[in-house]
């Protein structure tokens, strides 16, 4: 089974950079990925997604305009540029993937789970 492996997590202070990493162990072309990110005492929730071959994205509202979801089929990777970093972005990051060429924000829909890297943002 394909497996998801996040990286890029850290402690960053508001205002800054980071990018996370999401790489599979498996072919990436046939599937739809995601990233959820979940808070303390909150939901998971959909942060961006992107469809087969990255001709469609999507966005959280609190995220639009400073974070860039991105695939990199030829790597079975799956990348998160996050800029303009606040403290309401520290969660933990969860990338995911579904097998239909669909991005919905349903967590239910997506059947392929990263293990989650810690985001810290200090203010």
């Amino acid at each position: 089974q394909v497996q998801l492996i996040e990286s890029g997590g850290e402690l960053v202070q508001a205002g800054g950079s980071l990018r996370l990493s999401c790489a599979a162990s498996a072919p990436t072309v046939s599937y739809t990925m995601a990233w959820f990110r979940q808070a303390p005492g909150k939901e998971r929730d959909l942060v961006a997604g992107i469809n087969f071959g990255g001709s469609y994205t999507y966005y959280a509202d609190a995220v639009k305009g400073r974070f860039t979801i991105s695939r990199d089929d030829a790597k079975n990777t799956l990348y998160l540029q996050m800029n303009r970093l606040t403290p309401d972005d520290t969660a933990v990051y969860y990338c995911a993937a579904r097998d239909l060429n669909v991005v919905t924000t349903a967590a239910e829909a997506y059947d392929l789970w990263g293990q989650g890297t810690q985001v810290t943002v200090s203010s």
